[in-house]
């Protein structure tokens, strides 16, 4: 039976941010168990023993699809042929696992994205989400978090923070932030149409 009255809940902050659930103690086969269709909707990772599962709030979404779309928005500008990922699990065998919450390779296809976005709403830790695409490989990683954006390039097998991104290079951290915050609040019609004025 589903309870309704009289919750001490504010049923709009739970639309409004991430749901996450922790399970500790897990192993790399517990992780394999979650199947993506079963679990439709939800980012579920895995990093030493444990596994997170995300249930996107609609902030989250926001922030997430203005940022693919003024990445979309690029590429049609500039020509560069997009090969969308998804929330498609990227994993090392045993070690990491993780379901972005945007994904591209560039230029033409390829097994691993070039560029992954994860928005972090709620609650997250950067330096497990740092290790787990670390290990992956991926080249680029922009994380949100707080109101800010951080680029980071993957360098001698570590991140370093960098100011512009070097695989959509026009694209500035600090000027780009600007755009993705407005969606908030702003369609992203509005958002894209002032972002292609000043790449």
């Amino acid at each position: 039976m589903l309870i309704t009255a009289n919750l001490p809940l504010n049923r709009d902050k739970f639309t409004q941010e991430d749901q996450i659930l922790t399970i500790t103690g897990a192993n790399w086969s517990d992780y394999q168990k979650f199947d993506s269709q079963e679990y439709s909707g939800y980012r579920v990772s895995y990093f030493n023993g444990e596994i997170t599962i995300v249930s996107p709030g609609r902030n989250h979404e926001r922030i997430s699809e203005v940022i693919n779309r003024l990445i979309i928005a690029y590429c049609e500008k500039y020509e560069i042929q997009d090969f969308p990922f998804g929330q498609t699990r990227l994993n090392v065998s045993g070690q990491t696992g993780r379901e972005p919450d945007i994904a591209y390779a560039f230029n033409c296809d390829k097994d691993l994205p070039d560029l992954v976005v994860e928005v972090i709403f709620s609650s997250g830790d950067i330096e497990i989400l740092k290790s787990s695409y670390q290990k992956i490989g991926i080249p680029e990683l922009w994380v949100w978090k707080n109101n800010k954006i951080t680029f980071y390039y993957l360098q001698q097998n570590s991140y370093i923070v960098i100011e512009s991104s070097k695989i959509l290079s026009r694209i500035e951290s600090a000027s780009f932030i600007k755009y993705v915050n407005r969606g908030m609040t702003e369609s992203p019609l509005l958002i894209k149409r002032d972002f292609l004025t000043i790449i």
